[in-house]
């Protein structure tokens, strides 16, 4: 089976191609901006037409998209989450290689949840931010190019690499910090948060499931499990040997520092900065059940091995 990955260099397409990689049945094409990509091409700003010419030159039978952007203002979200999937999907309408798209989607779509529920596929979406509502837009697109398309919609990925400027990387760079000055307490904020966290590397094993599978629409993929980032902190001090003090600082809607921030002075309030900048309010939890019924699929690695694993990354720099 000849895949096409986008988006390889990034945090969950790194996994995705070691995952694919290890399938001796398949043959695996990464296309990129970066120098190491087989062949370079910025979905952003290259033309469909020229993509269709590549698609027909290499002919996959699958194509799994993992590129786009997590930060950045509306324009750029909107440049290479949903610019560069209409790229790809019009190109693969011109392509004859007939190949099924893979695209990779996030929970942000669905924007806040009622506290207490599981977010199931055919919960309307009501993204909160630019990002969400760019990804939302990629969705859509794929779901309405009359392709073979399936979207996995990923909650919250944890597990080695995970970027500094996500709460669990933070969270991890504050106790590093706090562990190497040999400081005996440890104030953080935003810990009411509630999350699905879901090791990267199982995200990496439903996107290989769902290129073998017949599976079109929408499916979740996530732990199941909403976690309080308490809780997380809580087991990352554990796994990290931090036997100092965790303090919550309060954290409201406003003029609240987020993880790892130094309490402001009362008089000097700092413009409002949330745990996660996804518009997606203080809970999310996946219905997993899709993806157990249509991909086969469900997560191996706890959340607890997550953090060992992310601690270990951080541990390094001490």
């Amino acid at each position: 089976m000849r895949v096409l990955l986008l988006g390889a260099n990034g945090f969950i397409g790194r996994y995705v191609a070691d995952r694919l990689l290890a399938d001796p049945a398949v043959q695996l094409t990464a296309l990129g901006r970066g120098d190491d990509a087989d062949v370079r091409f910025d979905l952003a700003t290259g033309s469909p037409g020229a993509l269709a010419r590549f698609l027909d030159a290499v002919h996959p039978g699958v194509v799994v998209n993992c590129a786009g952007a997590t930060r950045g203002g509306a324009r750029e979200l909107t440049r290479h989450n949903t610019v560069a999937v209409a790229t790809v999907c019009e190109a693969l309408r011109r392509s004859g290689c007939g190949a099924r798209l893979v695209q990779l989607g996030c929970a942000a779509e669905y924007g806040p949840s009622q506290p207490g529920s599981s977010t199931a596929e055919d919960a309307a979406p009501r993204p909160g931010g630019p990002y969400g509502v760019s990804k939302l837009a990629a969705t859509e697109l794929v779901l309405g190019s009359g392709l073979d398309a399936v979207v996995l919609r990923v909650f919250s990925p944890a597990g080695p690499g995970t970027p500094p400027a996500t709460p669990l990387g933070r969270l991890a760079e504050a106790m590093r910090r706090a562990m190497q000055s040999g400081d005996g307490e440890l104030k953080l904020a935003g810990l009411g948060v509630q999350r699905d966290f879901v090791d990267v590397r199982d995200v990496a094993r439903a996107v290989h499931a769902a290129s073998l599978s017949a599976a079109q629409g929408v499916v979740n993929i996530g732990s199941g499990r909403a976690v309080r980032l308490r809780d997380a902190a809580a087991v990352l001090a554990r796994v990290a040997g931090y036997g100092g003090a965790l303090h919550e600082l309060d954290a409201g809607p406003t003029g609240r520092p987020a993880i790892g921030h130094p309490r402001p002075d009362p008089d000097h309030a700092i413009p409002a900065v949330y745990p996660y900048p996804d518009g997606c309010g203080s809970w999310q939890q996946a219905d997993v059940r899709t993806a157990r019924d249509r991909l086969g699929w469900r997560p191996r690695i706890n959340l607890e091995e997550s953090l060992a694993d992310i601690w270990m990354e951080a541990a390094c720099r001490i």
